[in-house]
């Protein structure tokens, strides 16, 4: 089964990017890949860059920023291939962010599956 790990940390616009803790994302992304359970990811830009969109009446709403105004808002995600959740949940405690912020674990919906 196919999880989405959704990374959501406290985003400080002042804050230079974090060697460090980039490192940190690049070997956890590295042994994922080698072990088969990384099937994708990404990290993203500051949440000031998102565009939310909704439509109303047929018409596109557009909102410049996150769809949330939360001090915690979604800095990454990684899409993971687990037997089950509880070998998910072990991969997920090890994403960095896990340990600053939090890391929402959700499956994938198969829409093939959905659609018969």
């Amino acid at each position: 089964m196919k999880y989405m790990a959704t990374i959501w940390t406290e985003w400080d616009p002042d804050q230079a990017v974090d060697r460090e803790e980039a490192s940190k994302y690049r070997d956890f992304a590295a042994e994922a890949a080698r072990d088969g359970v990384l099937v994708g990811g990404d990290a993203l830009h500051a949440p000031s860059s998102a565009t939310t969109v909704r439509v109303r009446e047929e018409q596109p709403l557009l909102t410049d920023g996150p769809f949330a105004e939360t001090k915690e808002q979604i800095s990454g995600y990684f899409i993971l291939e687990c037997p089950n959740l509880d070998v998910a949940i072990a991969w997920a405690s090890r994403i960095p962010g896990a340990r600053r912020g939090a890391v929402e674990l959700r499956p994938v919906l198969d829409m093939n599956e959905l659609m018969g």
